[in-house]
């Protein structure tokens, strides 16, 4: 299938988007024998391509779900040498992490060599749910339950409302759906509260579970999972786009 040329080069990741039509405008990518110019469109499984004097290959999409266990980093590399979550996917193709986990929580995380639909899973403004099991050192308390469905201040600004459920009678087992990917951002809403996180672990992104996967295991999402995931982020981008109506008639004093 064509796509715009610049495109394919990020993908294949020779370069940005941006950089990629820097390097077509200086002439140093060419299709089928013919210098390129820009907004040309290709087939990378047809057409040859080059760019500064090197084949270029674009890698076939992946889409991965790891139930991650504890104790691995959600880089691909780490300047400590401690284990990622990279150490426990075995693929050709060369996957990143879909936001993060930290080192010690445990759970769903999505790998992918797909940048749009890697921003779209990640990106705050698609708020794509994402649901945690946390238990904690002793029980939430009603001030507890009712700051975090209402929205909590943490030092970098307020979170939005969370969902609460409780699985069990005794409130030390909490299930919290929100959708913002902020650092450790489940762990400090509960300190917000006075509470402490003893074990953390993400069951859902959006529309996907971890269904009966063991820690360490991993595997390639459906063509359905996939679609279903893009059509939820698409509805909350429309859903924010749309205007507000204005309210008529005089206000009640």
């Amino acid at each position: 299938m064509k796509q715009r040329l610049h495109k394919i080069l990020a993908s294949a990741g020779v370069a940005s988007r941006r950089s990629s039509e820097d390097l077509i405008s200086q002439g140093l990518v060419m299709v089928n024998g013919e210098i390129a110019q820009i907004g040309d469109f290709a087939d990378p499984d047809v057409d040859d391509i080059v760019a500064n004097g090197e084949q270029v290959f674009v890698e076939q999409k992946r889409y991965l779900l790891l139930n991650k266990p504890g104790g691995f980093v959600t880089t691909v590399t780490d300047p400590h040498d401690r284990p990622t979550v990279m150490d426990l996917i075995d693929v050709r193709e060369r996957v990143y992490p879909v936001g993060r986990l930290d080192v010690d929580t445990e759970g769903l995380l999505l790998l992918t060599n797909d940048g749009d639909f890697s921003q779209r899973m990640a990106h705050p403004r698609f708020e794509i749910d994402k649901t945690y099991m946390v238990e904690l050192a002793r029980p939430l308390n009603e001030r507890g339950v009712g700051l975090l469905t209402k929205g909590i201040r943490l030092e970098d600004g307020f979170t939005r409302p969370a969902k609460l459920e409780f699985p069990a009678k005794s409130r030390r087992r909490v299930e919290i759906t929100i959708h913002e990917g902020r650092n450790r951002i489940v762990r400090r809403m509960f300190e917000a509260v006075g509470n402490k996180v003893l074990k953390l672990r993400r069951v859902k992104f959006g529309s996907l579970g971890l269904d009966d996967s063991q820690k360490g295991e991993w595997r390639d999402l459906s063509g359905t999972e996939i679609d279903e995931l893009l059509k939820l982020a698409a509805e909350s981008a429309r859903k924010k786009r749309r205007p507000r109506r204005r309210r008529t008639g005089s206000a009640q004093r």
